[in-house]
């Protein structure tokens, strides 16, 4: 068995593998082959907190994986960090202990970057070369660093917005650390009009920004509804949309950031990402089309990540 801590697991991970696994896994989700839990949600309105626990197993893998992560968002403001969490993962043969991965959080926020980023590359228009990401934490700064991590050959020009501008200003000068080209943004609705993709990361529970200011052509990458009652996206824009993509249709609607629709035939019209991945359904068809994906996060990617830093150790305990 593997009991490993969060150092261990990042000298491990490798970025292509895990992009390439979690791609594998969204298309495993979209055509059946993955087996999840119901979500577990606590809620913890004192402390500004709450928990999720997922679960699942993808057909013909050795393991299947339980994931418990939290999000704490004051942390930050006590030097604390926002996210915390474990993977465990079993035998799909025996129900065997076979590893205990305590990344504190890190593989969640991995795997939503990336998922991110995979979605991003995916609808957004080839042209697009101006980013907002909007929310000045540890999600925005894994959103911006994997998705240039995934497009090396593009120059992208980053915007971060935060409620908070210190902890902007800071990510900014982080960021502008890792050879990112990142500006600060002070005046939110400009911005909006201007990007091309906007990549929202915040625990928001209604809009953070009115009707009418996304541009024809941009590209929305929405990361933070993911329980009920969170909302970062105006709905107008939502049933304005040429294109609503999910990872999960069955979480979108019910926690994330479509169940704001009250449209029953603009619901059935969502498609889930790993079917614009396989090419079993079109994404994009316009560099005018207003695309948007909401990412609730699924058990398919935990099991996907978890997997590749077994399967390193492995290897490693093998050389």
């Amino acid at each position: 068995m593997y009991d490993l801590n969060k150092s261990e697991i990042m000298e491990l991970f490798h970025f292509d593998t895990a992009t390439r696994v979690i791609s594998d896994a969204y298309v495993a989700s979209s055509i059946g082959h993955v087996q999840t839990g119901d979500v577990v949600h606590l809620r913890f309105p004192e402390s500004n907190g709450d928990c999720h626990i997922k679960s699942g197993h993808i057909r013909h893998t050795d393991t299947y994986v339980v994931k418990i992560a939290s999000g704490f968002y004051d942390n930050p403001s006590n030097g604390l960090p926002s996210s915390n969490g474990i993977m465990l993962a079993f035998s799909a043969t025996t129900g065997e202990l076979v590893a205990i991965l305590r990344d504190e959080g890190w593989l969640t926020d991995m795997r939503t970057g990336i998922g991110g980023a995979i979605a991003t590359k995916a609808l957004a228009s080839r042209n697009a070369e101006r980013v907002l990401i909007i929310g000045s934490g540890i999600q925005a700064r894994f959103q911006a660093n994997c998705l240039a991590a995934l497009m090396p050959e593009k120059s992208f020009n980053f915007f971060i917005w935060g409620r908070n501008k210190n902890a902007a200003a800071t990510l900014v000068e982080e960021l502008r650390g890792h050879n990112l080209n990142v500006d600060l943004a002070l005046d939110l609705n400009q911005q909006i009009s201007l990007s091309d993709i906007i990549i929202t990361t915040t625990p928001a529970t209604s809009a953070l920004f009115g009707d009418n200011l996304v541009r024809p052509g941009t590209h929305v990458t929405a990361i933070g509804a993911d329980t009920h009652g969170k909302q970062e996206l105006p709905t107008s824009l939502l049933e304005s949309a040429s294109l609503l993509v999910c990872d999960m249709v069955s979480q979108s609607l019910n926690h994330g950031e479509f169940q704001a629709i009250n449209d029953t035939n603009l619901s059935k019209k969502v498609l889930e990402l790993g079917n614009i991945l396989s090419n079993s359904c079109v994404g994009r068809t316009s560099d005018n089309d207003i695309t948007i994906v909401d990412l609730t996060g699924i058990a398919a990617q935990d099991i996907a990540i978890t997997k590749g830093i077994i399967d390193a150790a492995a290897l490693g305990k093998k050389n």
